[in-house]
């Protein structure tokens, strides 16, 4: 999901604050950082960055499969 457009990045973000107000009743005008962050939950587009070096870094030390760690 690396390279998303915006428009699409922030659709999903809308869906993932509407799980959130949800899971937790939140109400639609309270924030929601503060909520997300209780949650342990982190925004799209820091989920995808975060996925991503994980990613890397198990290719580079030999944690993920064969055909991940020959492309890096």
């Amino acid at each position: 999901m690396y390279g998303t457009a915006d428009g699409l990045i922030q659709r999903l973000q809308a869906v993932q604050n509407a799980a959130t107000r949800l899971v937790t009743g939140t109400r639609r005008r309270d924030h929601i950082s503060p909520v997300l962050r209780q949650l342990h939950w982190l925004p799209v587009r820091q989920r995808v960055t975060l996925k991503l070096a994980v990613l890397v870094f198990k290719a580079l030390h030999g944690l993920a499969p064969r055909y991940l760690a020959d492309d890096c």
